[in-house]
């Protein structure tokens, strides 16, 4: 199957997903402030350079988008039709990175959270109460 847009709008398209600061992590770090919890973004010197870092509680979190880090059972989870190869490998490095960053990370002391895009955007103060409940570790 061939690809129904250009290979100049194709790589056009891909050029405009943002790695920080999308959505997802703007209404969750909004979420986190209201509910009192101070952090750091993008904590460069960890595994991972995890979304949010909340020293304090020595927790970390990482935003997933769904497609891009392949959430199970996830209806956002596709496969695109083309080039089947590249992205089977693409998402399987993806997911082991993830792994490896969140065993660094807990190795080093710190929890690890994973918030996913689609349970933050189906219900959002659900969503906080739940990762307050486990940075307070209740």
């Amino acid at each position: 199957m061939t690809d129904r847009i250009s290979k100049e709008r194709r790589s056009w398209n891909m050029s405009q997903i943002r790695g920080k600061d999308t959505k997802p992590e703007i209404l969750l770090r909004s979420l986190l402030h209201r509910r009192g919890f101070r952090f750091r973004l993008h904590a460069p010197g960890l595994p991972g350079t995890p979304d949010i870092v909340l020293p304090k509680y020595r927790t970390v979190i990482f935003v997933h988008g769904c497609f891009w880090h392949r959430h199970e059972g996830c209806s956002n989870a596709t496969m695109p039709k083309t080039r089947t190869d590249f992205w089977t490998e693409k998402f399987r490095r993806t997911v082991e990175r993830d792994q490896e960053k969140q065993a660094q990370l807990e190795r080093a002391g710190w929890r690890v959270l994973t918030v996913w895009e689609c349970e933050l955007k189906s219900n959002p103060s659900e969503t906080s109460q739940i990762l307050k409940n486990q940075i307070l570790g209740r």
